[in-house]
């Protein structure tokens, strides 16, 4: 059985595809910081090549919502650009020939017509809320892409939308939307509070997957791993405002109260949807609906969080 190797195994996304490949049958070597420092090249290659695996998923990284990018903006760079060199020249230096990098749906240019094809990276400029964290992905992505050109392996970048799900982060300080709006109108619920506020006009639009689907997208393309393109989106095709995401969460958690929308704040780009047409070509389609991944990562919340 195939052995993976995968950083971030602490994270949202690394804790699912570890669940799900357990689940399949897959050995996964994912150390935690204290067993292997990303910043440190030689570490990493030196690890790597002791672990021996066929494939690397790279997943690590510094993330976080709109307040944290626009308030630390080097350090979104910086680490991300640093550990993913790492990890890329890290797995080609211990001689690994299959390795594929988590993108971000944030690598695409601001004014970029949705749906948003992969093509499109790099032919406008990023959106500012978060572009120190996107210059990273970009760039990692570009190395990756480069490397397979020159020397003959394949590196490929996945780039999912939005995500949410087991084992999210629900600080309001470092969450995304979805897990902050569930703690937000829990929290609500519990002390009564009859109104919550929406971050700037509420009609911007998102993706949000339910992040096991990714897990499975990724340990599904490993048998056509030479069919999947340089890069590729992985999504739904469709997404809803922010206004429906609160009122399909406030539905879940049985929330009765208003909503009023804070103009102050601010909301980011106006619509972010991936295309997801080579995707489909691959044979693959998401499993879990919008309500049923809230309903999980609900009962996530109350049973590991609250």
């Amino acid at each position: 059985m195939m052995k993976i190797f995968l950083t971030g195994g602490a994270g949202m996304v690394g804790r699912n595809i570890i669940a799900l490949a357990k689940q399949k049958g897959f050995e996964v070597d994912a150390p935690g910081r204290q067993a292997l420092d990303l910043s440190n090249l030689a570490a990493v290659t030196d690890y790597i090549s002791q672990s021996k695996p066929d494939l690397v998923i790279h997943c690590a990284g510094l993330v976080g919502g709109i307040q944290a990018n626009v308030a630390e903006p080097y350090d979104f760079c910086f680490q991300n650009l640093q550990i993913g060199m790492n990890v890329i020249q890290g797995s080609y230096d211990a001689g690994v020939k299959k390795l594929i990098n988590l993108g971000s749906s944030c690598m695409y240019p601001r004014a970029a017509e949705n749906p948003l094809k992969e093509e499109s990276v790099l032919t406008g400029e990023l959106e500012p809320t978060n572009e120190g964290y996107a210059v990273a992905k970009v760039a990692v992505a570009r190395l990756a892409s480069y490397l397979s050109q020159q020397y003959g392996v394949e590196y490929k970048t996945y780039i999912p939308c939005n995500l949410y799900g087991y084992w999210d982060k629900f600080d309001p300080e470092k969450s995304h939307m979805i897990p902050a709006v569930i703690r937000k109108i829990d929290s609500a619920k519990q002390s009564g509070t009859d109104t919550v506020d929406i971050w700037g006009d509420g009609l911007a639009r998102r993706e949000f997957m339910f992040a096991e689907d990714l897990a499975d997208f990724i340990l599904f393309s490993l048998d056509k791993f030479e069919e999947v393109p340089s890069s590729v989106n992985v999504g739904l095709g469709t997404d809803h405002s922010i206004n429906e995401f609160y009122q399909a969460i406030a539905k879940v958690i049985g929330y009765e109260g208003t909503f009023y929308n804070d103009l102050s704040k601010p909301a980011g780009m106006k619509q972010k949807l991936v295309d997801i047409s080579k995707q489909t070509q691959l044979g693959w389609s998401p499993k879990t609906s919008l309500i049923e991944g809230i309903e999980k990562t609900y009962e996530f919340y109350l049973r590991e969080v609250r």
